[in-house]
């Protein structure tokens, strides 16, 4: 058996030990009866406890909790983690404990703040296999980086026995839903016929899944063996046409300690677009996107390109101003911006488009001055109380109150968002 282990026993279980000791040296001391029947019975209360939880903790050394996490995780969403552990025994008096402990990054920024969220399952349920869940809410996007684990506890709280193996979680969460606004798309930036692609390409867009009705002797039995699906040849002359939107999300602002009201505006920047880009594409499939960033682009020509990048946009930071005019393609179609008050660079970056058309999407904080004339605004509120009632521990830069400031911007559509972070 190993040898006692001190940091098995939590504070309160250090407690008892510590007075029941003393106890029992003072009460030989002075030969009291009653006080050394009191002080040994404590002590090998301790003992049982001690021996029990060591006991099933061997048992359990293999032990593989099953966490199911509702993927993908979204900020503000009440959906609950389970974890769940098969036919699982353990000794009377002791329940398993199960944690989710590491660090939360808003907005993939580099600063974090610490996570801990607990649960528990009862010796009954966990020998029925039943589930237990556990409530971990993100007050906004960003990545969790962590871990699982599970300890064996006694119900009076005296010892804690690490159990099973952990394992490692990073874990990207997306921006919460913003509100729905009217949208439409009236795109200018012209259409690409697909009889333009070259010849790689051409089993891509000529050819699609068989489907009743077509001719036997279209069929391309090559390529059908191949993925073994049947695909059938498709006329070029009935390929439909494809829009493709030029999307700039100027991610522009204060890379190194950005303030929470900051990181907000970003997350809902980022729910914006998440929004236009499902909007648009349910009302019309032709249309594929050309998403450019700070330093980087994405083509996005399908649902699953389009999750994958919300998947990688959830922790995407600030990045530094920069003069991306230069780098512009030479085009005159259409453009649509999602952009943040963060970015002072944006009324150059507009006046650079020289009367080219475009559709501006801004996240901005409310004015206290204007409060009469935003009274019948929607404003969406972070609060950071959310923050420590939810298990995460902020950091005191994020407390200080950020002065409001909103960028004035002229011409062209624009749809405002506006954001506050708020006690």
């Amino acid at each position: 058996m190993k040898k006692f282990n001190p940091l098995s026993l939590t504070l309160p279980g250090l407690a008892v030990f510590v007075i029941a000791l003393f106890i029992l040296v003072r009460s030989l001391s002075a030969r009291n009866a009653y006080e050394i029947v009191l002080s040994l019975s404590a002590l090998m209360f301790l003992l049982v406890l001690f021996l029990a939880g060591r006991w099933a903790v061997r048992r359990l050394a293999g032990l593989e909790p099953v966490w199911r996490i509702p993927l993908p995780l979204g900020a503000g969403s009440a959906e609950e983690w389970l974890v769940m552990c098969p036919n699982t025994k353990i000794p009377k008096f002791f329940r398993l404990h199960f944690f989710v402990k590491g660090r939360f990054f808003p907005q993939g920024s580099s600063e974090g703040c610490s996570v801990f969220a607990e649960t528990s399952m009862s010796k009954a349920a966990a020998a029925e296999g039943n589930t237990s869940s556990l409530k971990l809410k993100f007050p906004l996007g960003g990545v969790f980086r962590g871990e699982t684990s599970c300890k064996l506890r006694d119900v009076f709280g005296f010892f804690s026995f690490p159990c099973g193996n952990k394992r490692e979680q990073t874990l990207n969460v997306r921006s919460s839903p913003c509100g729905i606004l009217p949208l439409r798309i009236d795109a200018q930036s012209g259409a690409e016929d697909r009889r333009n692609k070259n010849a790689a390409d051409e089993e891509r867009y000529y050819m699609r899944e068989y489907a009743p009705g077509d001719r036997f002797r279209d069929i391309n039995w090559k390529s059908s063996e191949r993925v073994n699906t049947l695909i059938t040849r498709i006329s070029p002359d009935n390929q439909e046409k494809i829009t493709r939107l030029e999307i700039h999300f100027r991610n522009y602002g204060t890379p190194l300690s950005p303030k929470i009201a900051d990181l907000w505006l970003l997350d809902r920047a980022k729910a914006r677009l998440a929004w236009f880009l499902r909007k648009v594409k349910e009302e019309k499939s032709s249309y594929v996107f050309n998403v450019r960033g700070a330093g980087r682009s994405w083509d996005l020509n399908d649902e699953d390109e389009i999750e994958a990048f919300l998947e990688e946009l959830s922790v995407i930071p600030f990045a530094p101003a920069q003069n991306e005019t230069s780098n512009l393609p030479q085009s005159d179609g259409e453009i649509y911006i999602f952009s943040t008050a963060c970015d002072t660079a944006l009324p150059a970056f507009l006046l650079a488009q020289q009367g080219r058309p475009y559709h501006l999407f801004l996240s901005q904080p409310p004015l206290k001055e204007k409060a009469k004339e935003q009274a019948a605004v929607q404003v969406d509120s972070l609060f950071l109380r959310d923050f420590p009632a939810g298990g995460f521990m902020m950091r005191p830069g994020w407390l200080k109150p950020a002065k409001s400031k909103q960028l004035k911007v002229s011409g062209g559509k624009m749809m405002i968002d506006y954001a506050e972070a708020r006690l």
